[in-house]
């Protein structure tokens, strides 16, 4: 046996406190039993990047391993094995010589093998008179018995992570197939919806996917993906609850109106203390998409964009490309927040029946800059839409505390 000690490499090649602690590792290892090589083959061969290693290394080690006699390796047998760079090619599948030295010294950095290298730096064995090998200078096959346990629990690793992530690109895929049938069905069959705007999530949520992903940006791509699902399946399931238990809504006091395009909201109720009623949908001409909610508390005031922007800086970062521009942007950046606050949709919904939706999405962004000082956001949500639907709330003072927050003095003019 050839372990127990440290030897440092022929000629020009360093030697490092790397290869000091693994030899020094594999001295001190204590193996038992005996361990079949060609399955610590096999479970290299599957935690190979963790290893750092290309396939040729592998083809390097397989043709180092078939030099042992035995299939086993095991502690009471010389394992050092001394072939040639020619012979070691031939059994690689005819390796070039520079690949061939240049994977071995990965498995060398990598601490499967070790150099036993000889004064002169060639491999060869001293044998006795019985033709036993008494000293080899060669390639130690020692570490990869000390570290078979190991091995195997790398290969078992990796093997469950790669599981891990064929079921999360699998779960991405279907949730994609389904956002896409459901937002195109719902365009060619009329439903109303800001799909438009939804479709624009869409293809943001995809596009921020790189080209080869890793598990943990897939799992986050696939979290998004299942919110907006969400939301498309929220807003189908109110339309359709609500055409099969009253198809006389029109007829009873509901009322479209398409004056403002920048809605995300298609919810137009009526007076829910004339009716006792909840606020249905109607499905829209498939060339008005959108529909401007109307309130019951007409008295909350409309706000510049400037204004709402200034005083509520964080919700810009959820615009779609990072950015808004227009009211349509806000509306679609605060369905987006209010998932991540935890405001249910039918708070939001009831908050965009009473404010109307352009405020309901002021409101969203005022509760996003105040978010760490707010237990919860769909409960504060819920308390400004009942006070605003007794006439009792003004966006106006929230949005002056804001820009006073962030240091800027603006009168407002009633």
């Amino acid at each position: 046996m050839q372990t127990g000690h440290v030897t440092t490499p022929f000629g020009r090649r360093p030697m490092t406190l790397a290869l000091v602690k693994g030899q020094i590792d594999v001295a001190e290892a204590k193996p038992s039993g005996r361990v079949d090589k060609w399955k610590v083959l096999r479970d290299i061969s599957e935690a190979r990047e963790h290893f750092g290693l290309q396939d040729r290394a592998l083809a390097v080690l397989d043709a180092l391993l078939s030099f042992l006699p035995s299939n086993e390796l095991k502690d009471d047998i010389g394992l050092v094995v001394f072939p040639s760079n020619a012979q070691l090619s031939v059994r690689a599948h005819g390796i070039a010589g520079t690949t061939l030295r240049r994977q071995l010294a990965a498995l060398v950095d990598a601490g499967l093998i070790q150099r036993r290298d000889s004064p002169n730096g060639k491999r060869y064995a001293h044998r006795n008179h019985d033709g036993d090998v008494e000293q080899a200078y060669g390639f130690d096959l020692t570490p990869l018995m000390s570290r078979a346990a190991e091995i195997a629990r790398l290969a078992q690793d990796v093997a469950a992570e790669r599981m891990r992530f064929r079921r999360v690109k699998e779960a991405l895929t279907i949730c994609r197939r389904d956002v896409r049938k459901l937002i195109s069905a719902a365009m060619e069959e009329g439903a109303a919806g800001n799909w438009e705007a939804i479709e624009g999530m869409y293809v943001g949520i995809v596009g921020r996917l790189p080209r080869y992903p890793g598990r943990e940006q897939v799992e986050a791509t696939l979290d998004e993906m299942e919110l907006l699902r969400d939301e498309v399946l929220n807003i189908l399931e109110i339309q359709l609850k609500d055409r099969n238990t009253d198809g006389n809504d029109i007829q009873s006091g509901c009322h479209i109106q398409n004056s403002n395009p920048e809605s995300i909201y298609e919810l137009e109720p009526s007076s829910r203390k004339e009716h006792g009623e909840k606020p249905r949908l109607e499905p829209t001409p498939t060339s008005v998409p959108e529909l401007k909610l109307k309130t019951k508390t007409e008295g909350i005031k409309s706000f510049p964009l400037g204004m709402v922007l200034r005083a509520c800086p964080q919700i810009v970062d959820y615009g779609p490309g990072g950015g808004i521009s227009h009211w349509r942007e806000l509306m679609a950046a605060a369905v987006t927040v209010r998932s991540m606050l935890g405001v249910s949709p039918s708070a939001y919904e009831e908050a965009c029946a009473i404010m109307g939706s352009e405020n309901a999405a002021v409101a969203i962004a005022c509760i996003l800059e105040r978010a760490n000082f707010i237990n919860s956001a769909g409960g504060y949500l819920r308390d400004l839409t009942r006070r605003a639907e007794r006439d009792e709330f003004s966006l106006g003072p929230m949005l002056m505390s804001l820009l006073r927050s962030h240091g800027e003095g603006l009168v407002m003019r009633a």
